[in-house]
């Protein structure tokens, strides 16, 4: 037989017949269906013709054009066909072909409702499940999805996808450790695929099992070593071990992979300002911006590294980047934005809290000036401020961010903007040993009540800040990391609000540490305990604010790369005069810092010492 007679047979379907009524419209399907199945569209549709020409309603017919004209995609052809179809034989089948389609089209809701009307004919049918399921996480309904994801794994307890699936919604939904479960399924059920592994590592990743996470992405690298971002988040990992030097090669590998990635090359550049590497930092953030002019959070990290290398002018200005680069928490407000260039004088304006705790501390110190240029200030700050700030000099109103109404006022100005706005460089910044408003005396003598006999020198102790802060890794540290100094004949304060796990063992063992956290209700309770006290030794948080800016002697543990304003190779504060900074080195260890610290302590007790005998 020549192949034009093979082509007529493929196109029809009475050749292969062998019996009285092989022109029916079902043996005209049947053949159609098997073309599609093998990829031969034309004759499917060939043959679908001449079934409907023998019947013009025949609803598998119907149903297969639609599924033809899908594959072609001509959606409004195929949802045509497809509820043709359904007006002959609401079939399970075809509702599922209408759901997908629609889905395909975009025209979510008329998908659901196919597909929710196909699982109520067929409930057990763990597939129509996935398509309701990922109809439902398109239309933004995370949470039903899951629920139909989850369904799936009770119909078939072995449906690697569902469980895939499930832990995504969860990792989603910020339930990372119920996302966890669905993965370990779904990588027992389906091992080795890169893609799991990945979503895997993301999820040990976010509970902070950093070498879980590593080893899991090491996994997916090693099934597919092209995807740049598996490389980018091998080195992500790296940097919050602090390896950043085995992190740098991952970084550039990613790049040779997607030249154009933002990700990593702002990762390559936090990496190498660990290492002090600061001139090929700022040359990586000025080749993003060739990349991407508009990336706000590449301005954003450039910002600070032109504060952290003294360069104000340029970071003060940038800074201004925060609102396009990350959420801030500031009302919206239709008045207009103060930035300095405009007189204030006889104006009223708002001046409201944008970072965090500690920057309004820092940035309060601005508040007196404002006033000094003619204007009526109203202040708001964040609830746990609002006591300690409220009294500040030069303030006409105050309230908390919780406050549900605010008087009127012709322009406002955030706190981390008010450097800006007063053209704050290096030699200018007001620096008056201390700006806040002193604590109540009554509460101080309340703590020194409490404290009892002040024969010792009292040392407040901080070592750990809000572990959701992005440096965290690097600026906390384990109480027990401080045992270096608890043997200095001193007397011990906590300051230490929200101890972790670790820590609160650890604190009971050192029954010296004298641990009234729990009556330190607000700033305004901690700044008359810190009143009260010789010295404060912590790491970078709040607490160093609020006891610099108090006028205490604060000294400062600071990582080898240290946060912007703690500026480099200095161990005194242009910020704060009593401010003491004892900084790592590149060893990037605290065990160092601590023994420096250790002999200035010893020394200091000396000195109480003598000077009360």
């Amino acid at each position: 037989m020549n192949r034009r007679n093979r082509r007529t047979d493929a196109r029809n379907p009475q050749a292969n017949s062998n019996g009285p009524g092989a022109s029916a419209p079902a043996a005209c399907y049947e053949a159609g269906l098997r073309h599609l199945r093998a990829g031969r569209y034309l004759d499917a549709q060939i043959c679908c013709q001449q079934a409907l020409a023998s019947d013009p309603n025949h609803p598998d017919s119907l149903h297969l054009m639609g599924l033809l004209s899908r594959q072609a995609q001509q959606y409004e052809h195929a949802v045509e066909w497809i509820a043709r179809a359904i007006r002959q034989a609401p079939k399970v089948e075809y509702l599922s072909s209408l759901g997908t389609t629609l889905q395909q089209q975009g025209r979510l809701e008329e998908a659901l409702k196919a597909l929710d009307k196909a699982v109520q004919l067929k409930p057990e049918d763990a597939e129509l499940w996935i398509n309701l399921g990922n109809v439902l996480a398109e239309l933004g309904r995370p949470a039903d999805a899951l629920l139909a994801f989850q369904h799936v794994l009770k119909l078939n307890p072995r449906h690697w996808d569902a469980a895939y699936r499930s832990g995504f919604l969860l990792h989603r939904l910020g339930r990372p450790a119920e996302a966890l479960f669905y993965f370990d399924l779904s990588d027992r059920l389906q091992p080795n695929q890169a893609a799991i592994l990945e979503m895997r590592a993301i999820t040990l990743h976010k509970l902070k099992r950093f070498e879980e996470a590593l080893a899991d992405n090491r996994r997916a690298h090693v099934l597919n070593p092209e995807n740049a971002d598996t490389c980018n988040n091998i080195g992500a990992i790296l940097q919050l071990l602090g390896r950043d030097q085995e992190a740098l090669p991952w970084f550039d590998r990613a790049l040779e992979l997607r030249p154009d990635y933002i990700v990593a090359f702002t990762n390559k550049a936090s990496s190498l300002q660990q290492f002090h590497r600061f001139d090929e930092a700022f040359a990586i953030y000025h080749h993003m911006k060739t990349i991407d002019p508009g990336n706000a959070q590449a301005d954003w990290d450039l910002s600070l590294l032109h504060m952290l290398t003294g360069n104000f002018e340029a970071g003060w200005a940038g800074r201004e980047a925060r609102w396009k680069a990350h959420s801030v928490v500031y009302p919206k407000l239709s008045e207009p934005m103060w930035l300095g260039k405009e007189s204030i004088e006889g104006k009223t304006i708002l001046i409201c809290s944008d970072e965090g705790l500690g920057d309004s501390i820092q940035f309060a110190r601005y508040v007196p000036m404002v006033a000094a240029r003619g204007a009526r200030v109203i202040l708001v700050v964040d609830d746990a401020m609002y006591p300690l700030l409220s009294a500040l000099s030069g303030v006409g109103q105050s309230f908390s961010k919780s406050a549900s109404m605010l008087p009127a006022f012709d322009m406002h100005c955030p706190m981390s903007s008010l450097p800006l706005a007063l053209g704050t460089r290096l030699d200018t910044i007001p620096s008056d040993i201390s700006y806040l408003p002193a604590p109540a005396e009554s509460r101080v003598q309340s703590w020194e009540d409490r404290l009892g006999s002040h024969n010792k020198l009292r040392v407040g102790l901080v070592w750990s800040g809000n572990p959701n802060h992005s440096n965290d890794h690097n600026r906390s540290v384990p109480l027990r990391t401080l045992s270096r100094i608890l043997d200095v004949d001193a007397s011990f304060v906590s300051l230490q609000k929200d101890l972790r796990s670790g820590d609160e063992a650890a604190l009971r063992e050192w029954t010296d540490i004298i641990d009234l956290t729990a009556d330190l209700a607000d700033f305004n309770e901690t700044a008359a305990l810190v009143s009260c006290l010789d010295l404060v030794i912590t790491v970078d948080t709040s607490v160093a604010h609020l006891a610099a800016a108090l006028g205490r002697a604060t000294w400062i543990l600071l990582p080898y790369l240290p946060d912007y304003r703690w500026l480099l190779n200095r161990d005194d504060s242009p910020w704060y005069p009593t401010v003491r900074l004892f900084r790592q080195t590149a060893t990037r260890e605290y065990a160092d810092v601590l023994d420096r610290v250790r002999a200035e302590l010893l020394a200091r007790v000396s000195t109480f010492g003598a000077a009360n005998e």
